[in-house]
């Protein structure tokens, strides 16, 4: 079997991390105004250097800052962006029993430029951190879209939604050639919302609002591949698929094949961290339709709870995926972050460690 030499990598994780007492502690010191911003910055650059330390130690090939420095995997991106800005507001789409702040965004200006984000500064911190490859992550631009539809983006703004889309893409474009001219060349996009359109429940409900659930994959995609049009020939893409993760709940369920076809083959990414840890996620026959040169890191390891699963077991799954994609093809990972949002998921940080620990061992014995 060849070894990989580029991500995604046999073992990799999709990114966040659970944030350590001493964090959420400064955090929260912060929000209260008892630390400055300085402060907590050094507080967080110390936690950052020990996890990136910690992730090199139990042998991942890619690190990340485990996003401490966020309190939304999303919102902190997007609320950022220039003509974009995160408030509170009421959700409109609820996780299966509790719910984090009701965190929203919205339009304020015109898109399509760019003119830098806080988040260029957090990579830049890791890849001088680290003998591994520095991986970030950002929500993928249909968040800006998927959760609020037309609520989010004023008419007298854009009355045309093409229009928005376009420099939307644009936007992203000018985004993602920043983090390349930053130096990275491992970026991952979190994109819930193909899977949340897999689910007839979300289906429904994007189409009681006045939007087409069958035609915004390919709008998605759309903005997506803009995204990228402009990366360095060495730089991978990777695309993170999730159906909601906020303290081991969900959002949606449906497998994937409603929106296969334009995943694999209409989106130019070239890997796909893919949700396969529990029955919601469906089959994996959806990975007929995957084309050579494309990897699929398969997310058999859950973060929703500290159970460490069994290597026989995990082996077995990745043996039933082979039937359907080149084993070649395929990597391990978690199914989701640990702590998309800085509450983090309930399991205990030795229970997180264990699992991607257990991920780089059981990658060696099945690929070598």
């Amino acid at each position: 079997m060849t070894l990989r030499t580029k991500p995604p990598f046999r073992a990799d994780h999709v990114g966040s991390l659970l944030r350590p007492e001493a964090l959420k502690k400064a955090r929260a010191e912060r929000e209260s105004g008892a630390i400055t911003a300085e402060a907590l910055k050094q507080i967080e650059d110390r936690e950052i250097a020990a996890v990136i330390k910690k992730q090199e130690d139990i042998g991942l090939k890619s690190v990340t800052d485990g996003e401490f420095r966020r309190a939304f995997w999303n919102y902190d991106f997007l609320g950022e962006l220039d003509g974009a800005e995160a408030y509170l507001g009421e959700r409109k789409i609820k996780f299966e029993g509790v719910n984090p702040k009701p965190m929203m965004l919205r339009v304020t200006g015109k898109l399509g430029s760019f003119s830098g984000h806080p988040m260029l500064e957090h990579f830049k911190f890791v890849k001088e951190h680290t003998r591994a490859t520095p991986k970030m992550t950002i929500p993928s631009p249909s968040s800006l879209h998927f959760r609020y539809g037309r609520d989010a983006v004023p008419g007298s703004i854009y009355p045309d939604m093409g229009e928005f889309y376009r420099d939307l893409g644009q936007t992203y474009r000018k985004a993602v050639r920043g983090f390349a001219d930053a130096g990275c060349r491992y970026l991952q996009l979190d994109e819930v919302n193909f899977t949340y359109l897999c689910d007839p429940k979300l289906r429904e409900q994007v189409a009681r609002r006045g939007d087409d659930p069958s035609s915004l994959p390919m709008i998605y995609a759309d903005m997506i591949n803009a995204a990228m049009s402009d990366i360095p020939d060495d730089m991978t893409i990777a695309m993170h698929l999730c159906r909601g993760n906020f303290q081991s709940t969900f959002v949606a369920s449906g497998g994937y094949e409603p929106v296969a076809e334009i995943l694999f083959n209409t989106i130019n990414v070239h890997g796909y961290f893919m949700e396969y840890d529990s029955e919601r996620a469906g089959g994996f026959e959806p990975l007929r339709f995957v084309p050579k040169g494309k990897t699929v890191v398969l997310g058999l390891v859950t973060s929703k709870s500290g159970k460490l699963e069994s290597k026989d077991e995990l082996k077995r799954r990745i043996a039933e995926a082979a039937k359907f994609i080149p084993l070649e093809q395929l990597c391990l990972s978690p199914q989701c972050g640990f702590a998309s949002t800085e509450e983090g998921n309930i399991l205990a940080e030795g229970e997180q460690w264990a699992k991607l620990r257990m991920i780089v061992e059981l990658s060696e014995e099945v690929w070598g």
